[in-house]
């Protein structure tokens, strides 16, 4: 087995000795008087070493059941201790699969998932891929207008929600938007609100009216009907969609970006080889939420593939409960966001605990600071703290840490590009950059997602004819492969791993009586990475705002990560002479006031 090691590992380092090589002789620039000369560009083809597979997401699940039956495949800390073997889940998720044939649903239709870190969102998540259907993940956080609006959005048949999460009661909240559910069938519900959705079906003990019990779906199904499942997968082609993430754009409207079940299977595969998760059995501590890329596919796929362990800690981040399970759960990979290693490096330190299990960390979702990078390191007693970096209409990852590297490119870089991507960068008319220089990065691979649900215009803008993505991101790619973000094109804030788009929000609070208008920035944060400053020209400027005032006219419309940490009030707004509103004057702004 280690000859094999090795073996392979020559050959990842040979098949990226030759793709230097090659992406350095292949372009040229011209001097002054017109002669062309042969010039390395930012361009880079990482081949890889690992062929793509062409394989749906439930015949992947197949493989593992197949390959890993007694293993562990998810640890749910927080449901009393919950444990299920790949074989016990491929069994569950099929009768699931066929309980939702049972009410109606048919291949293509989306099943949406409301619900935080648990059994259910993994369990249903893999049952509509074997089923042939599309998940929509839903953010646990979203209040009435938003959850209406992606329901609305994408045409979301059935819903399986919690029954509710934090101070939230989601059984009452959809009923908000569809009051027909109280008077309707299970399984039969009509609404003018949302004509699409016609199952409503909660994790809950109580007879709720109209809604389905969860826990009753299992036993819905014949064992003939369940039996079917298996045989549907060859009609499910890999290249079709298999989930709908919600990804907001400087509109302030989320669009629902499709991706494929090839770009899950082939996007888990390669993190987990990059993640060392072919290696050896694994037990990932999973902090992450579930319904984002990241949970998705960095954890959900890239086990799936290796047969690793998922523990999830608690329903939602705390510290507390990441180190207990890390400690308990003997967890050897750590998935995170910056934010929540800052918390899990204070609450280790506080706590005096000494970890023994774990080897890798692995950090994603927003920018990670030099410093936070070696507390992770020394806290955590890790070998080795990875990054990735990608987005959610590449699926999850593009650049991500190779197997050996130095700390400098562990700290100063997103990573390598990952394997069978192409990645460009390119200046403000479309050409390509020198290597080292910033400009704008474009990525080509399996892993693009199909498109915006319902939105063509929006899906051209950002993929062009030859299937090149642009981010929006400003970035420097080196020779080598890794590369470095330098800004953001697009006014997306980061918070702790969660996208913020500050006209979104700028259009909400606009509708304040007191307010004449707002424009949100990002600031910096050394928790979260950044917060969301509103600076707010009142209607009277003998008024007065705080945060406590916008925060309480936010309760129940926007997501709590997407109200400003801070609120500024000027009479005046530095603008240009065409009265745009110049915001890196804003951010001058706050930074002379720390």
């Amino acid at each position: 087995m280690a000859s094999l090691r090795l073996l392979a590992h020559y050959h990842y380092q040979r098949a990226a000795w030759y793709s230097r090589v090659l992406q350095s002789i292949r372009t040229q620039s011209t001097d002054a008087s017109g002669v062309a000369h042969e010039k390395a560009q930012s361009y880079v083809h990482h081949i890889g070493c690992k062929p793509l597979v062409y394989r749906n997401v439930g015949q992947h699940l197949r493989l593992a059941a197949e390959r890993f039956p007694n293993n562990e495949a998810i640890v749910s800390c927080h449901e009393a201790g919950a444990r299920l073997t790949y074989a016990a889940v491929l069994d569950k998720v099929d009768r699931l699969a066929a309980a939702f044939h049972q009410l109606g649903l048919r291949q293509g239709d989306r099943v949406g998932i409301w619900a935080p870190n648990g059994t259910l969102f993994y369990l249903t998540n893999l049952a509509a891929a074997r089923a042939g259907m599309i998940t929509v993940g839903i953010n646990p956080a979203y209040q009435v207008p938003e959850l209406e609006y992606a329901l609305q959005k994408v045409g979301v048949k059935a819903l399986v929600a919690a029954e509710g999460y934090r101070q939230q009661n989601y059984y009452g909240m959809i009923s908000h938007i569809a009051p027909e559910l109280a008077s309707s069938k299970p399984g039969e519900l009509k609404s003018k609100a949302l004509p699409e959705l016609s199952a409503v079906i909660i994790d809950s003990q109580k007879s709720l009216p109209g809604a389905i019990k969860f826990s009753e779906l299992f036993e819905l199904p014949s064992e003939q009907a369940i039996s079917k499942i298996e045989m549907l997968q060859s009609k499910i082609m890999p290249d079709s969609g298999v989930n709908l993430q919600f990804t907001s754009g400087t509109t302030g409207h989320p669009k629902a970006a499709l991706m494929s079940h090839f770009g899950f299977v082939n996007n888990g595969l390669h993190i987990g080889n990059r993640n060392e998760m072919d290696q050896r059995m694994h037990r990932l501590c999973v902090q992450v939420p579930l319904f984002h890329a990241f949970g998705m596919v960095i954890a959900i796929m890239a086990a799936l593939s290796y047969g690793s362990t998922l523990v999830l800690p608690t329903a939602g981040f705390k510290a507390a409960d990441s180190l207990a399970a890390i400690v308990r759960e003997r967890c050897s990979i750590i998935l995170g966001t910056p934010t929540m290693y800052v918390d899990l490096v204070r609450r280790i330190v506080e706590s005096g605990a000494k970890l023994d299990s774990p080897e890798i960390a692995v950090t994603g979702g927003a920018t990670c600071s030099p410093k936070l990078f070696a507390d992770i390191k020394h806290t955590l007693g890790v070998r080795k703290v990875k990054t990735v970096f990608g987005m959610t209409e590449t699926t999850a990852v593009i650049f991500q840490s190779l197997f050996e590297e130095s700390p400098e490119d562990v700290q100063q870089t997103v990573g390598h590009v990952t394997d069978h991507y192409e990645a460009k960068v390119i200046d403000r008319d479309g050409h390509i950059v020198p290597f080292g220089t910033a400009g704008e990065l474009c990525v080509r691979g399996y892993g693009t997602m199909l498109g915006y649900w319902g939105d063509e215009k929006k899906t051209k803008e950002t993929i062009d004819a030859d299937r090149w993505l642009r981010t929006g991101d400003q970035f420097m790619l080196r020779e080598d492969g890794y590369g470095k973000i330098v800004g953001r094109l697009k006014e997306v804030v980061i918070r702790g791993g969660e996208n913020i788009y500050p006209k979104e929000v700028e259009d909400y609070l606009n509708t304040y009586p007191k307010i004449l208008e707002v424009h949100c920035i990002g600031v910096p944060d050394e928790r979260t990475g950044e917060e969301l400053c509103a600076y707010v020209r009142l209607k009277d400027p003998e008024e007065t705002i705080d945060r406590e005032e916008i925060k309480r006219y936010c309760e129940g419309k926007l997501a709590y990560y997407k109200v400003p940490k801070y609120v500024r009030v000027l009479n005046d707004l530095p603008k240009t002479t065409s009265g745009k509103v110049q915001k890196f004057k804003l951010g001058q702004l706050f930074a002379a006031e720390r």
